[in-house]
C-alpha cells in the first residue's frame, strides 16, 4: 500500500502542518483562500460580538464624526496562512483622522482612560470609555469559536486528504 503524500493532523497546533500541506498542493492557492475564508467565516459572529460591546459604550456627546461607529467598522476577523504569524484572530485596527485618536479601539478599554482636551483646547481632563469591552464582549463564546476554526482547517485537512487518494 502506497503511503499517503499528505499527512495532517488537525489541531490549533497543527496549522503549520496544514499550510505546509496545501503549499504542496498543485492549486495550493485556491485551497489556502479557502481555508482563510472557511476560518474567517467561523470568526465572523465573534467580530459581531466585538462591534456591539463598544456600540454599547455610553456616547457623552454627539460629536461628529462617531467614535463609537467608527472602532466598531474597523473590526475583522484576520486569517494569516504563512510568513512570521500564522492563525486566526478577530482585530481591530486603528482608525485614522477621527478627532486626532488613532488608537482608540486600544483605549477607549483602558481602565486608566486616556487624556483629552475639553473641546480641543484648554483644560486637560482623563475620559473613560468601557473597560475591557472587546475581550469581554467575546469571552463567554471563546470555545465557540476556537471549535468553528478548528472544524473549518478539519474540513480543509479532509479535502486535501481526499485529494490525495
Amino acid at each position: 500500500m502506497a503511503e499517503s503524500p499528505v499527512d495532517v493532523s488537525v489541531s490549533f497546533e497543527g496549522i503549520d502542518a496544514l499550510t505546509a500541506a496545501l503549499r504542496a498542493e498543485e492549486d495550493g492557492k485556491q485551497l489556502r483562500k479557502d481555508l482563510a475564508k472557511g476560518m474567517r467565516d467561523a470568526l465572523k459572529p465573534a467580530a459581531e460580538q466585538a462591534k456591539s460591546g463598544i456600540m454599547s459604550m455610553a456616547a457623552a456627546s454627539t460629536a461628529a464624526p462617531a467614535l463609537r461607529s467608527a472602532i466598531a467598522k474597523k473590526i475583522r476577523p484576520e486569517v494569516k496562512l504563512g510568513g512570521r504569524w500564522t492563525g486566526a484572530r478577530v482585530k481591530s485596527r486603528k482608525i485614522q483622522g477621527i478627532r486626532n485618536f488613532a488608537n482608540a479601539p486600544k483605549r477607549t478599554q483602558r481602565a486608566a482612560g486616556w487624556r483629552t482636551q475639553t473641546f480641543g483646547r484648554g483644560a486637560w481632563r482623563v475620559q473613560h470609555g468601557k473597560v475591557q469591552w472587546f475581550d469581554r464582549a467575546m469571552q463567554p463564546n471563546s470555545a465557540t469559536y476556537r471549535q468553528a476554526v478548528a472544524d473549518a482547517m478539519d474540513a480543509m485537512a479532509r479535502r486535501i486528504a481526499d485529494r490525495a487518494r
